[in-house]
């Protein structure tokens, strides 16, 4: 028996206001598991924005610090 199988055995057996109140728990887990994944689905592109936005950036920076080390106006 899985415990989904022992879980809704346990339920059928409860008087329906204590049923209604693990229907709700059951919800309220739902809705959490759902909001966690889409925080860490929001971070993670909210992530990949960054690093894409800031690539070219980078690249234009360090190409100038490279010409400017050549160039012997900064030194390392």
């Amino acid at each position: 028996m899985t415990i989904q199988d022992e879980t809704i055995a346990k339920v059928q057996k409860l008087p329906d206001p204590l049923a209604q109140e693990v229907n709700d728990f059951v919800d309220f887990l739902l809705v959490k598991h759902d909001s966690d994944r889409r925080r860490y689905l929001t971070l993670l592109s909210e992530t990949n924005q960054l690093a894409e936005a800031g690539m070219g950036d980078y690249l234009g920076a360090l190409t100038d610090y490279e010409g400017r080390l050549a160039r012997g106006e900064i030194k390392w």
